[in-house]
């Protein structure tokens, strides 16, 4: 309601905003059927408030430019804050201005490219409530799961409803585990069928402040990340053809008669 407006705004202020944060990554990625394949790449990402996005000098800024057209799809108030909140809002869930951290990688020399961002989804209280993952594709298509806090010991189960590479389809399920990050970063994603790991993403790192220095460091240890990132995976699913690796074509791409497909098999239903 219209008189609820000036109490959030109060409400907003009064949350404790999180300064922004460096992650050098290790992202592994094992692939165990049908074929054992596993590679790992070093990036980074970055750690921010959607309240309190870092504002870089004017000569760093080709470097991270975080835009709302990036991310989720768009809102009345079109920015990152704006788009989580009306994802939110459609799931019947308002924060009232609690505080909402997320770990993504931003545009570096206009290259983009998030397979997955996270983001934290606090209460006015402080008190995180819910965590969404955000996955894109190659196709430029994307997905947000909407999950409860996860932990090592706790993690989330969510069916898979994105069609992320050629050689996994739709079918099966994601156990997350994804803890807001402190000094380590430390999330794991696993593919399940037959609830059996078929696929194991971990994403892992050490906290570093996002100072100017930092900022240039990450540029020669991965330079233009995004685009890095983008090649890596089309490499990997080079190699995994040419060991014969069965493909399932996109859901709204017309199949070719030589590619070799695997059985459809029933969507599985998540252990709940």
């Amino acid at each position: 309601m219209d008189e609820d407006r000036p109490a959030r705004r109060r409400r907003a202020a009064s949350v404790p905003r999180v300064g922004a944060a460096l992650y050098r990554t290790r992202i592994t990625h094992l692939r165990r059927t049908p074929v054992h394949h596993y590679f790992e790449q070093r990036s980074y990402s970055w750690f921010v408030d959607l309240d309190a996005l870092p504002r870089v000098p004017g000569w760093l800024r080709p470097f991270a430019r975080f835009e709302a057209r990036d991310h989720l799809w768009d809102a009345p108030v079109d920015t990152l804050r704006g788009r989580i909140d009306a994802f939110l809002a459609g799931k019947g869930i308002d924060l009232h201005g609690g505080r909402v951290t997320a770990l993504l990688q931003p545009r570096v020399l206009g290259h983009v490219f998030n397979p997955l961002t996270l983001y934290w989804c606090h209460d006015a209280t402080g008190v995180l409530r819910w965590v969404v993952a955000e996955v894109q594709n190659t196709h430029g298509e994307r997905h947000a799961y909407l999950m409860p806090p996860t932990s090592a010991d706790r993690p989330a189960v969510v069916d898979k409803k994105l069609y992320m590479s050629p050689f996994t389809g739709v079918d099966g399920c994601y156990l997350v585990r994804a803890p807001e990050p402190e000094e380590q970063l430390d999330v794991t994603i696993s593919l399940l069928r037959d609830d059996q790991p078929a696929f194991v993403a971990t994403w892992r790192g050490a906290r570093r402040p996002a100072g100017a220095r930092q900022i240039m460091a990450m540029q020669v240890l991965s330079p233009v990340a995004p685009l890095m990132s983008m090649l890596s995976m089309r490499v990997q699913g080079a190699l995994l053809r040419l060991r014969r690796v069965p493909t399932i074509p996109h859901p709204n791409a017309r199949p070719a008669r030589d590619r070799r497909k695997i059985p459809s098999t029933p969507l599985m239903r998540c252990p709940q």
